[in-house]
């Protein structure tokens, strides 16, 4: 069970980075801080876990996600009074493929959004957990990273961006023999605020699930998590059909 320890999470007003919240909340006392973009929507939920987490300390920073001084201000603060246990990297969004590929200015947006500003807190955060030996961290990527389709290349290249750089984070860690873990994350799709206009939403997981998924995966240093279960699986089978199949299959 966790006492005391303090928790990082950035995109904290994502559903599942709100769930993972709930999670580590319940189980003893704890120092969260949520950092976003919002006020409004960090406030709400900052309020909300407050009231059911009494016994925790809860704060949110507001940071501009795409500022590299921001985000190190940011990660800076956090450390000030105590090291980061575990921290999250939640924060994303699943961008309009054909608006990408008509307008660069979207385009170039995207991208920032999903792969460069996660990467950025993540180094900067994992130099402080370096340089104490100590912590978790751990990055929400997506299956959808996993192989390009037409449906979505410019978001799932976003997350296998963010694939090689954690994959590259862990040999590093491997290499000094540090005590730090990075987890890769990779949920399928998930009923969120994020995916309800694509169809088919019914049979999408929840973020409750897929939160306690999360935060099991991460108390135990995994390397990488595929969440449904079921997604390692499906995407081990995509990823390795040859093209000449691959190419017929209008995904």
């Amino acid at each position: 069970m966790l006492n005391k320890q303090k928790i990082l999470i950035i995109g904290g007003t994502s559903a599942i980075a709100e769930q993972c919240a709930r999670q580590w909340l319940s189980q003893g006392m704890i120092d969260a801080i949520l950092v976003g973009r919002n006020q409004e929507k960090l406030e709400r939920i900052v309020n909300d876990l407050r009231v059911r987490f009494p016994q925790s300390k809860i704060d949110f920073q507001l940071v501009d996600f795409l500022s590299i001084s921001s985000i190190q201000e940011c990660i800076n603060n956090a450390y000030l009074d105590s090291p980061i246990d575990i921290a999250l990297i939640a924060h994303g969004t699943l961008p309009d493929q054909i608006l990408c590929e008509n307008k660069m200015k979207d385009l170039k947006q995207a991208i920032e959004i999903n792969a460069f500003s996660p990467v950025v807190f993540a180094e900067s955060i994992l130099n402080k957990m370096i340089q104490l030996d100590s912590g978790k961290l751990a990055v929400i990527g997506s299956v959808a990273g996993d192989r390009g389709r037409k449906s979505n290349y410019v978001y799932g290249a976003s997350k296998a961006f963010i694939d090689r750089y954690v994959e590259g984070m862990q040999h590093r860690l491997a290499l000094i023999k540090s005590s730090v873990s990075v987890t890769l994350i990779k949920p399928g799709p998930t009923a969120t605020p994020m995916t309800e206009e694509i169809s088919g939403k019914g049979k999408f997981a929840s973020p409750e699930q897929v939160a306690k998924e999360i935060v099991k995966g991460v108390l135990k240093a995994k390397r990488t998590i595929y969440t449904p279960k079921k997604w390692a699986i499906i995407m081990f089978v995509i990823r390795h059909l040859p093209f000449f199949l691959f190419k017929k299959m209008d995904i």
